[in-house]
């Protein structure tokens, strides 16, 4: 008999933007602001994607993450008014205060007990197992968990010459877009396993330096800076033991698993992932060459597609790394 009760996530939804840029429009772009000669198809080969969507100047995080929720309510045909719980949980936000889950609740017409989680591109499946525990806790009873991306507007358009052009090139791997879950109490399934891993003495690698009190004004800190190769090198180094922890505590291998959804900065980078963890190719849903790196909106729309052709009791791996640095996987039962 379980010892406590179980819970799951009941729906999903997703929201993109309309505008598609390719790799050619945003290099070309890039190369005429810096007055770089960059090689033909640079960006494409160097991270293997050719479009990605970016959200237009009316579109903020709250508004891609209101679409997602929208969705994610019809598709279990409940009301605002059901909710008791919404998490917001992105990197980008409207503002930085207030809570941009207000923001969200305020156009969607919901009175529930609303915040953020914030943890970069961990975000979403952090704001989900906040949403479990809640549930767990006798806090909460149903919760919205959204996201809402537009990492776009960290991309460094015109750097002033080679030196900000690398240090902003991963940048130019995002792409904007939403997502949104229902979590609440099931009656089989549901989320079954939680493991986390953290180095948080690698918080310097890459992120956005400003917004906070270092660097509060001026848009010199509003860029996205980092790199990509030292990212892929801590990953590698910390990330397989966590895997191998969930296989052993769990029992379950790769064939337990109907998907397996895996945040994606690049092509190149999810090759690698496959090569060191061993992961069947085709339980991936490959998302990052049509829509780049979604940021912690990436397994939510991975998710989203994924949902009609599930059925009861597959179980799906969802597998989180973000900037800090962390990683978190989630094992999930459809009910």
């Amino acid at each position: 008999m379980d010892l406590l009760p179980r819970v799951g996530i009941t729906a999903v939804g997703s929201h993109l933007p309309q505008q598609t840029v390719t790799s050619r429009q945003l290099q070309d772009e890039v190369a005429a602001g810096a007055r770089l000669p960059l090689p033909g198809g640079m960006f494409e080969k160097a991270t293997g994607i050719r479009t990605r969507r970016f959200a237009g100047p009316d579109e903020h995080p709250s508004t891609l993450a209101l679409g997602a929720a929208r969705r994610a309510l019809a598709a279990r045909g409940l009301a605002p008014a059901d909710l008791d719980l919404l998490l917001f949980a992105s990197a980008s936000r409207d503002v930085c205060e207030p809570a941009t889950a207000h923001l969200v609740q305020a156009e969607l017409g919901s009175r529930a007990h609303a915040l953020d989680v914030s943890n970069a591109c961990n975000s979403f499946l952090n704001g989900i197992d906040t949403a479990r525990a809640m549930i767990l806790a006798g806090r909460a009873t149903r919760a919205l968990v959204v996201t809402g991306e537009t990492p776009s507007r960290a991309m460094r358009r015109d750097p002033s010459g080679l030196a900000e052009f690398r240090a902003g090139f991963a940048g130019y791997t995002f792409g904007d877009g939403a997502a949104a879950v229902l979590v609440e109490r099931v009656d089989r399934g549901g989320i079954l396993d939680v493991e986390t891993q953290t180095a948080s003495e690698h918080w310097e690698v890459g992120g956005i330096p400003g917004g906070g009190s270092r660097h509060p004004r001026g848009d010199e800190w509003s860029y996205f800076r980092g790199g990509g190769k030292e990212l892929r090198g801590v990953f590698e180094q910390i990330g397989a033991d966590i895997l191998t922890r969930v296989a052993a505590r769990t029992g379950l291998g790769w064939d337990a698993y109907a998907r397996v959804l895996v945040h994606q900065v690049t092509l190149p980078y999810l090759e690698r992932f496959v090569e060191l963890t061993g992961v069947p190719a085709d339980k991936l849903v490959v998302t990052v060459p049509e829509l780049g790196n979604l940021a912690s909106a990436t397994i939510g729309v991975q998710l989203d597609r994924i949902m009609p052709e599930l059925a009861t009791g597959d179980r799906v791996l969802m597998v989180g790394l973000g900037g800090g640095v962390s990683l978190m996987t989630m094992v999930w039962e459809k009910s």
